[in-house]
Parts: structure tokens; sequence; C-alpha cells
């Protein structure tokens, strides 16, 4: 299994089962013992409950040590104070999982924390998987099905569901997508994970042949760093992970030192994981249902180019809008093709066709014809069929048959999007629309059908993405941190920070630190006029908003005069203590202004943000995010995210500038970033020239 899965086939598919805290009374053991008895397992159940000699017609047994064998699961629905004791005894017993539904842990007072951490120290000590505690249960739906709350047999599927919501997990995710005939192999509410975490479960499904797609519902991360290495696997190997992302990672206090940290916003840091792992991320509960049927549905396509029929032409315009918005491709309908579909007397069409296609509703009574038209064009690696027709008549019943028909015999994708009506005048009748559902998915919403078609283009072209670049772990073993002492806790003097770009090759320019008047003048006219002199002080890492900054400096006298204003400046906010002298910088203006710099995440622990930068960066907010470590593909998609790129290549009144060398700097950050303890670090601007990209300006801060 791909990074280190822990093998949880004792939780999905149990032989033998023990649950403690069984009692027909209990609403979570008792009816998770109905369900699970009811769904189909007929392993050995094991009662356990000092309370009871005798329930659902078995022997209740006093304790886990009592029960005859050793079991594969043992599930704990008993009051807190005696969970962790049930989960050690289960634990030296042998068992490999325990799944606790008892609740009243860190989700509920500082008690039930340290419980929570008992819990944890206990599974590890005696070697236990611990699913939970406070966890609504899991089901594997051609296992078993551990959960109260599940109202109905589930199904087999395709779609493996971890879910950081118990309540949303049956309740919501399993009952809407079954009425929706979507089916899962598995699902998981992971509780509070005191052991086992959403990254383990995602390891694990992506490793099960009956899964071809995962939805995660994620509010929070424990593990970013894992969870990013497992995704990334799970694409890489063809399995894509779909997630609905709630609340939002806060950014540091420290970080609003730079401007940096003012331009990563509380959900970038996620963005940006998901991005360079190949994770889909989706707005809500129906579109991570639509989406996930089609890569449970289809294989994947060999493109994005879609061809698209629709019964109504306002249909197929805003269908067009919609593929365009979503980067689908829709090549023309020409040639052979338009000639054989322009032939078709019930089209009722003349001129010419387009893609999308309007073959009115006439064309519902020859879609075998059509589609066999469309699918004999190689121009096409998916199709649509857009039906703005009632779903629920007599000719409803026809049109499904054949869309059925067409489905099964294509060798590419085929979606349906019928938008007509549902609801027939006999309420106890299947529609035709419904048992059309049954077979392959079936689209009401034009935005969700194309978000499905874009879905499953974005996953092939995120697997290739992916395979053409490092992973993180090998990023992560190639980082090869360079010896550099610099002190910890505070804001770095120029010296210091000079030094430790330099050790990562970010280039600097050229500096002197002066402590006189003549010696600013002699400095001045040493580097060359005009110059830009600012004060040198960690106390002030704002020097412009003080007056402590003087640019286009163009002569020694003038050199004086600015040394000795920036000084009165700095030490009216400063003690001299604090005041390290003055910077000397020769002006370097012809060139792009960029911004490249770290700062400290609550989940991520760094980020690397790259923008176009200056005086007016935070205004513009032209900026993107990358988590560390990162490949040069990562850093070069960053820059081309921006304005950058553009501003580079296509300068006013100059040679286009080097986009790979500013890239070179990005990854040079991620670096130091990665192998540092630096909190925060603003280059603003790094000024790309035609001699190459160099930093006129830092901020660095290092952490405790």
């Amino acid at each position: 299994m791909p990074v280190d899965a822990p093998d949880l086939a004792p939780l999905f598919d149990p032989d033998s089962v023990a649950v403690v805290g069984a009692s027909p009374d209990s609403f979570y053991a008792g009816n998770l013992i109905d369900n699970l008895l009811d769904y189909g397992f007929d392993g050995p159940l094991y009662p356990v409950n000092p309370k009871r000699d005798e329930v659902w017609g078995r022997t209740c047994y006093d304790d886990v040590d009592d029960v005859p064998e050793t079991v594969d699961l043992v599930v704990v629905s008993v009051p807190r104070e005696y969970v962790v004791d049930v989960v050690r005894a289960a634990g030296e017993r042998g068992v490999p999982v325990a799944l606790v539904v008892a609740a009243g842990f860190s989700e509920a007072d500082d008690r039930g924390t340290e419980l929570e951490s008992e819990l944890a120290a206990t599974a590890q000590d005696v070697g236990i998987h611990v699913v939970g505690p406070n966890c609504i249960g899991v089901m594997s739906a051609r296992g078993a099905t551990l959960t109260a709350t599940c109202s109905r047999e589930p199904q087999p599927g395709a779609i493996g569901l971890v879910s950081q919501s118990g309540a949303l997990a049956f309740t919501t995710f399993f009952e809407r997508a079954a009425d929706a005939d979507v089916h899962f192999s598995h699902i998981v509410s992971t509780g509070n994970e005191a052991d086992l975490t959403t990254s383990d479960y995602v390891a694990y499904l992506a490793a099960e042949e009956t899964v071809d797609v995962i939805c995660a519902y994620v509010e929070g991360l424990t593990d970013p760093e894992r969870f990013m290495r497992v995704a990334e696997a799970a694409t890489r190997a063809g399995t894509p992970v779909l997630t609905v992302k709630i609340g939002q990672s806060d950014v540091a206090e420290a970080a609003t030192l730079s401007h940096t940290g003012s331009l990563t916003g509380d959900d970038d840091a996620w963005a940006a994981a998901f991005r360079q792992t190949g994770v889909q991320r989706v707005p809500d509960i129906p579109d991570l249902l639509s989406q996930a049927s089609a890569h449970a549905a289809y294989d994947v396509p060999d493109g994005d180019r879609v061809a698209i029929a629709s019964t109504s032409g306002g249909l197929a315009s805003l269908l067009a809008d919609l593929a365009d918005e979503r980067g689908l491709s829709l090549p023309d309908i020409d040639g052979e093709t338009e000639r054989a579909l322009l032939d078709m007397d019930e089209l009722l069409t003349f001129g010419a066709f387009h893609n999308p296609a309007d073959i009115r509703g006439y064309g519902a009574e020859v879609l075998p014809e059509i589609a066999d038209t469309l699918f004999a064009d190689d121009a096409f690696d998916a199709y649509v069929f857009a039906i703005g027709l009632s779903a629920v008549d007599d000719r409803a019943a026809r049109v499904a048959a054949d869309l059925k028909a067409i489905v099964e015999r294509a060798d590419d994708p085929v979606f349906v999007l019928w938008t007509g009506r549902k609801v027939p005048d006999d309420p106890t009748e299947t529609p035709p629309y419904e048992r059309l559902r049954g077979s392959v998915p079936v689209y009401e919403d034009p935005g969700r059908c194309l978000d499905a078609v874009a879905s499953l283009v974005d996953a092939v072209a995120d697997r290739d993405r992916l395979a053409a670049r490092p992973g993180r772990a090998e990023l992560a073993e190639g980082l090869t941190a360079p010896p550099v002492d610099i002190p910890r806790g505070r804001v770095l003097t120029w010296a210091e920070s000079e030094r430790l770009l330099s050790t990562f090759d970010v280039p600097v320019v050229e500096t002197r630190l002066v402590t006189t008047p003549d010696e600013a003048a002699a400095a001045a006219a040493d580097l060359g006029f005009p110059v830009v002199l600012k004060v040198d002080s960690p106390a002030l890492p704002h020097r412009t908003d003080i007056g402590a900054v003087h640019v286009g400096v163009d002569s020694a006298d003038s050199a004086r005069e600015s040394f000795d204003a920036i000084m009165q400046a700095a030490r009216a906010n400063a003690p001299d203590e604090d005041i390290e002298g003055v910077l000397v910088q020769p002006m370097v203006d012809d060139g792009v202004e960029a911004i490249v710099g770290v700062s400290p995440d609550e989940v991520f622990g760094s980020l690397v943000t790259v923008g176009a930068g200056g005086v007016l960066v935070e205004a513009v907010d032209d900026a993107t995010v990358l988590v560390p470590p990162f490949s040069r593909a990562d850093a070069r998609e960053a820059v081309e995210a921006t304005a950058l790129a553009d501003l580079l290549e296509n300068r006013r009144g100059g040679d286009a500038l080097s986009v790979d060398e500013l890239v070179d700097v990005v990854v040079m950050v991620g670096d130091l970033a990665a192998s540092t303890d630096v909190a925060e670090l603003d280059l603003n601007p790094v000024l790309v020239t035609e001699d190459g990209p160099v930093a006129v300006d830092a901020l660095v801060r290092t952490r405790e």
C-alpha cells in the first residue's frame, strides 16, 4: 500500500465483532447491532455487557477478556470514563481495531480532552488502531455496516467517503446519494481522530480495488503534510481525491509584520495544498456527489474535447458558456460528421452545425443515430446529451431507453443532462429518468453536469502533471540545508539577513553599512550615484513609514544630509542600541518589481508567496501561495498565476525579461523556508532586470 497505509480490513470487513456496551436500550449500540445483522453480517457477534445475561439471542459477556475468541473488531459504546480501560484490554487481547462510538472527549470539556490523550497513548502502548472517539460509525458495502444511523442497506458502489462530520456522513452524504442511485464502497466517520486520521483512511482507500474515487469532508487536519502526501500518491495512482473543505486556517498574528503575511488570505494555504497535490476542491455536498458519481461511472477521457448535443438551442448556448468557464474544449462539428447530421430529416436543420449542436426536440427521436455519427468522429473525448424535455411521459421512456443503450456502447464518457419535468402525475410511478439513473448518472443542473465533465478531465491532467514532477517525499529528502547560524526569536539585521540569503543563493543588491555621514558619502560615491539610503534596525521593520528611507540620492552632500535625516527619524522611534546604522545601495529601477516571501501558518508551518511587488503590493492583491517543499514546476505555475509572467514577457518599452530566473528565486526561498527556522521573510521588491533578479530589501524574522 502507498505511503504506509494502515491495514483496516478488520475494520471494514471484520470476520468477528464484539460490542462493548451492547444493549437494546442504547440508541447507538442497539441500532448499530440491528444494522450490522440486518445488512448481512453473518460472522460471530459477541455482546459485552456485565448487566445482561443475553441480548439478540446471544450470550452476553462481562468483559472483553471473557469473549471466546480474539475478534477482529471491538465496538466501544460505554460511558467515557470506561473507554480507555476497554481499549487497553482489547489491545492486550490482540484485537487489531477498536471503533469508539462513545462521546464526551475533546469535543466536550477539559476532562474529555485528558481522556482523549490517555486513549491515544493507550492505543500506541498496546498496538491497537482506534477509530474515533465520538465516531458515528463506518460502512463497507461489501463488508460490514457498523453505524446506528444508516436507514437502508448499502448497495455496492465505487466511491470511498471519509468524513470528519459523523452526522453528515450517513444522514446526509449516504442518504442523499442513495436517493440519487449513487452508492459508496466505504464510508468512515473519523470522529476526533485520537489515533487513526483522515489521512490514514485516504491512504487505505486509495489502495482498495473497489474504490474509483475518494471523497473527503474536511474540517481541519492535525497532519497536513501526511494528508498532502497520501492525496498526492492517490492522484498519481489514478484515484482522484475530491474534497469539501470547511473552516479556514488562521495566519499567525506575527505575519502582520510583513507584506507577505498580509497577502496570505485565510484559505490560501488550503488552496495551495490542494493544487500542489492534485486534490479537487468542490464547494458543497451536492457538487461532491455529482462529480464523484462521474468518476465511479466512467473511465477517464483521453482529453478535454467535448461534443454537446442539446434538444434546446437556449440550453446549448448556456452549455457553451459553461464549458468555456471550465476550460473545456468544444471542437467544431464539421466535415463528414456535419454532413451526416444535416442529412437527417428529423433534425430540420439547414446550413451548418455548431458545437454545442442544437438538435431541437425532434432530435430526441433519433438519438442513437446522432450518437453513432458523433462517435464515429475521433475529434471528441467525451459527450453530453442535453435533454430539455419532460422526463416522465411515454416519450421519455423511449428517450431513456435510447440514452441507456448509447452510454453502454460508447467507448468514451457520455453524460446525460435532463432538465425537464421530473414529477409524474402518478406519484407511485417510477418515472423513466429514475430508471435510467439506476444505471448511469443523470444530471438535472447544467452547471453541475459540466462540473462533472471537468472533474473527469482535470483528474487526468492532475495525474499527468504530478507524474512529471518529483513528489513531496522526494522533495523533502532532497533538501540539503547548508550550515547557517542565525539568531532565534527576533528580526535580523541586514548583515544577518544577507548572510542567510546568500547561503541559499538568493541574489541581493550590493549594500554598504555606514555609521557616519562621511562614510555614507564615500559609499555612495563608490557605488555610483544615484543611491538609496535606509536605516538598518530590527526594531524598525517598516522604515518607509517613519521617513527612514531616501531614494534618488545623487551627490555626496545629499548622502550626508540623508544620513543625518534618517538617523534623526530612527532615533525618534527606537533606542540607539537597536540601530545598526544606515544602508547604502545603488538605485536599481529598470525592471519589474516582484514580492517573494515566507509567512507563518498555524496549519502548514510556513507558506511561500510570490506576486507583483512594490509599494502597491497589498492594494494590487496579485499573489499566489505555495506550501514548501515544492518543485520548480510548482514555482513556475505560481508565477504564471499572477500578472508577473505577462509583465516580464511583455514589458513596455523594453525587451522581455526572464521568467525562469524569477522562478529560480522562488525555488531558493522555498528551500530556505523548508530548511530553516525562518518564521517570516519579506523580499519586497525583488527587482527583475536584464541582469537578472535581485532583492533590494529584506525583512527576516526567526522563530523562538
